[in-house]
């Protein structure tokens, strides 16, 4: 029988996530962060690089099932082209919250790596993030950011590459 996560269990954070680069030899860096760095713009400022290798890892519902969607820069995610995708109509599809995000995944919005979470999720990936020779998410804590290759993320998360953007 599965176990219902809540929201009362501890929050997983970079050490997690650097156990599961380690455990699973992926190609991957955690970089500490100086600055806090809640958006986009400030991630690509504290570190010097365009807002197009920042990537950000969105968690959607359908139904009942959780998928993940990672995107770059400030692109918006259009919810038509992932019910699409999923083969579903797009109110169906919706972004899920903080809560759900963090029950999903273990980790708090705003520090999301693209993996490493409680459970693997489907994953979709914006072409636009496989462009990039380098590109940057969530550290798994609000002052850290991840290091690594668009091929690599694609073998991590066995992402299904999907135009995903507006």
């Amino acid at each position: 029988m599965g176990e219902t996560l809540t929201v009362t269990q501890i929050h997983l954070t970079s050490d997690h996530l650097r156990e599961f680069i380690d455990t699973h030899r992926v190609q991957a860096v955690i970089l500490p962060m100086v600055g806090h760095t809640p958006t986009v713009v400030d991630a690509a400022r504290e570190l010097d690089v365009d807002t197009d290798q920042i990537i950000k890892t969105l968690v959607f519902r359908i139904d009942d099932r959780f998928l993940l969607v990672i995107n770059n820069g400030t692109a918006r995610v259009d919810r038509k082209k992932i019910a699409a995708a999923m083969g579903v109509g797009r109110n169906r599809v919706k972004l899920a919250s903080p809560e759900e995000a963090l029950d999903i995944t273990g980790f708090i919005v705003g520090s999301m790596p693209p993996f490493g979470h409680r459970q693997k999720l489907p994953t979709l990936v914006d072409p636009a993030v496989t462009r990039m020779d380098l590109i940057f998410g969530g550290g798994g804590d609000i002052d850290a950011m991840l290091k690594l290759k668009p091929a690599e993320l694609l073998r991590v998360t066995e992402g299904q590459v999907v135009a995903v953007s507006e």
